[in-house]
């Protein structure tokens, strides 16, 4: 008989969350996967519209703040996970640098809020979805260095200030508690469900619309990609290893400026480099990011499997068949769908 864990996954209304729900779903199908989220502006409910639909019996959305202790002490009484996974963070930096206090209550306090949860019940891991701008940034003309998991935190943003923070916690509840954790740092995922206002979602939707695409600065800042699908497995083998107390950086081996992808999308799209658009430049606008991915290689056995030229592609092309789903966001339909799924249940 197949080993049943039940996994509550935070924030799993959101674009690697929701990602990470059908990969286990598909993957572990006698596991129970229970999805906490606010629904807040990038939390959409309609994302989860199949796992809803098609897996009635293992799978459960519950509206709610990770913030909000005695909602989350309900679920873990009624649930009883065994694992906990908190994607669950405000995670635009733009979005931090206009209001820098719903980052930090919801991406520091939310984290102890689970953790305490998880220390009361004994729950076997409890996972961090980090991110590799705790690092800060790096200089273009050093294309030899790279984030390793002992670089130390050198955050630029609110974002990523409250990232960081939230790690430094996850790791004193580890030494203070001895809380079975571990925490992983992602570079810029890209793949389905990836929220509109962010690059690449942007790019080909602008890009379809013959809309300008705008670019900061000069375009010449650098990210490292990763296709949400190989992120999504590095978790599965993170939570289910023997990586207590262990940070782990998950990284594609994708570097490209944002000009090169902009110019890729448009391509791709047979549209005119004439679309693009430079703007002024975002503040503390990091330069590159690069992770050295090594250790999870090395210790788990993963590396990315999906190349940008080809991932790239697949994300156009979900875009392109998934337009009900985008024009519903752009329009702000998606933020009535819960209403219409569970309002006449209240």
């Amino acid at each position: 008989m197949e080993d049943k864990k039940t996994i509550i996954v935070t924030g799993g209304a959101g674009f690697i969350g929701s990602n990470f729900v059908y990969y286990m779903l598909k993957k572990y199908p006698f596991y129970r996967i229970v999805c906490l989220d606010a629904l807040t502006y990038a939390g959409n409910l309609s994302t989860l519209k199949k796992a809803i639909k098609d897996h009635p019996d293992n799978f459960r959305f519950v509206k709610g703040d990770i913030r909000d202790a005695e909602l989350v002490e309900s679920l873990f009484v009624e649930e009883k996970p065994d694992i906990v996974v908190n994607f669950a963070a405000e995670s635009h930096v733009d979005r931090s640098i206009l209001d820098p206090q719903a980052f930090l209550q919801t991406n520091i306090m939310g984290p102890q809020v689970l953790m305490d949860a998880c220390k009361k019940h004994n729950v076997e891991r409890y996972h961090q979805v980090s991110t590799d701008e705790v690092y800060g940034d790096l200089p273009l003309d050093r294309p030899d260095l790279f984030f390793t998991e002992n670089t130390n935190l050198h955050a630029s943003s609110p974002y990523s200030a409250s990232k960081a923070s939230a790690d430094l916690v996850v790791m004193a509840y580890h030494r203070t508690y001895g809380l079975p954790v571990s925490i992983s740092r992602c570079s810029n995922n890209y793949g389905p469900y990836h929220f509109p206002e962010k690059l690449i979602p942007l790019m080909i939707i602008n890009a379809l619309n013959d809309k300008p695409l705008p670019v900061y600065g000069d375009g010449l800042n650098v990210r490292d990609w990763l296709y949400v699908e190989d992120h999504c497995k590095a978790i599965d083998m993170i939570i289910h290893g023997d990586c207590n107390g262990e940070v782990f950086n998950v990284g594609g081996h994708n570097e490209m400026a944002n000009i090169d992808i902009v110019k890729l999308i448009l391509k791709e799209l047979g549209k005119p480099e004439s679309l693009i658009t430079f703007v002024e430049d975002r503040k503390g606008h990091d330069r590159r990011y690069a992770i050295d991915p090594s250790k999870i290689k090395r210790e788990l056995g993963w590396e990315p499997e999906t190349k940008f030229e080809n991932g790239i592609v697949k994300t156009i092309q979900w875009y392109l068949d998934h337009k009900d789903w985008w024009e519903e966001i752009i329009s702000g339909e998606y933020k009535n769908y819960y209403d219409k799924m569970y309002g006449e249940k209240k």
